[in-house]
């Protein structure tokens, strides 16, 4: 036996022994899963978390291995909610709309083993999460053409819930209609007013009626059901086959890079990750926005993104979301933090993440 047949050999034979611990150690969760049920407890527990990372790094004696045991105990730990959430949340997601929808689809690729809940809104699938009949809810979040939706930064606003992920997601919208349905005689197309803003030029170069419909998938499911070959949806390839409908012309988006960016959501605020975002307001005196986005560079931290949205209660007053690179959990971001909520009137963290590249 060579050098390496006995180094394989041996990590078998370790690999047989983490099984064994692995299954050891998610005996010990479902007893922390009973007990969270009675006691009616968080699956996260932020502080738990933090301690355990710090105990066991402590025991690691080579030093640079530190990083990588890190991510081992993170994964372990991520495994253990997950398994915590199958069991106490039944291992649901929430989307907006219908079965092929683009975050029907985004779901799928991101939680392949949980269970899909369709609610008619955005709102509805905040209500889910909070009331804890779904794990995560994804949501879109804006579109590299039509810019960001506004309606899920006012509910981020408004709701206790927290950003897990972003993930981006490829869009290609389709012209669907009836079976033996003829472009030329299509009248009006139904679909999400962001889709048929991404579809506009197409629209306006076949004199087509946009009519703006709840989502996508719904929009082609209404196609389906009308039985009417001069009605048309704007949707996914996805739709066409799960409503029988076909399709009269494939990627119509006026941008070929058409891209939508996807949140999602949970209770949990993770403190992992290489970027976090923030929502704030601040005291309507002069110079008081441009004092906090300084305070953002001189502390050496970089803004990905900022916007701003108006204030439901206050005309003209508005709150602000930043999306900065960093890790939430690094002492420079806590400074940051301590230093943002002297200088805003009030301050929000979102959630910290990696950002994801979806592939369908």
């Amino acid at each position: 036996m060579n050098k390496l047949e006995e180094a394989r050999s041996q990590i078998n034979r370790l690999d047989a022994e983490l099984a064994r611990l692995f299954e050891e150690r998610m005996a010990a969760v479902e007893q922390v899963i009973a007990y969270k049920a009675e006691h009616n407890l968080p699956i996260f527990d932020a502080e738990r978390e933090r301690q355990v990372l710090e105990k066991n790094l402590g025991l690691l004696q080579n030093e640079q291995l530190q990083p990588y045991f890190r991510q081992f105990l993170q994964g372990f730990m991520d495994i253990s909610k997950d398994y915590q959430r199958a069991i106490l949340q039944g291992n649901t997601v929430a989307f907006a709309g219908a079965e092929g929808a683009f975050a029907f689809q985004a779901a799928k690729e991101l939680f392949p083993t949980y269970r899909y809940h369709s609610c008619a809104d955005f709102e509805s699938v905040f209500q889910e999460v909070l009331a804890g009949r779904a794990a995560f809810g994804v949501i879109p979040f804006e579109n590299s053409y039509t810019g960001e939706v506004g309606e899920v930064f006012d509910l981020l606003f408004k709701h206790n819930c927290y950003i897990q992920a972003i993930c981006d997601l490829p869009v290609r919208q389709n012209l669907l209609a009836l079976p033996g349905a003829k472009l030329a005689g299509v009248q009006k197309v139904y679909s999400h007013p962001q889709a048929l803003s991404q579809c506009a030029a197409f629209l306006q170069e076949y004199a087509l009626q946009p009519v703006a419909y709840a989502n996508t998938a719904l929009a082609a499911q209404f196609v389906a059901e009308s039985q009417n070959p001069a009605l048309a949806a704007i949707a996914s390839a996805e739709s066409a086959e799960l409503y029988g409908l076909q399709v009269l012309a494939a990627n119509i988006n006026s941008s070929s890079q058409n891209t939508t960016r996807f949140i999602v959501i949970g209770q949990s605020l993770n403190q992992a990750g290489s970027r976090f975002n923030l929502l704030f307001t601040v005291n309507h005196n002069a110079g008081q926005l441009a004092r906090v986005m300084s305070l953002i560079g001189d502390m050496g931290f970089n803004m990905e993104s900022i916007k701003s949205r108006p204030l439901k209660s206050l005309p003209w007053q508005y709150y602000f979301y930043v999306e900065i690179e960093g890790c939430l959990a690094d002492e420079a971001a806590q400074n940051l933090l301590q230093k943002l909520k002297s200088s805003c009137h009030s301050l929000k963290i979102l959630g910290s993440y990696d950002l994801k590249q979806l592939t369908k």
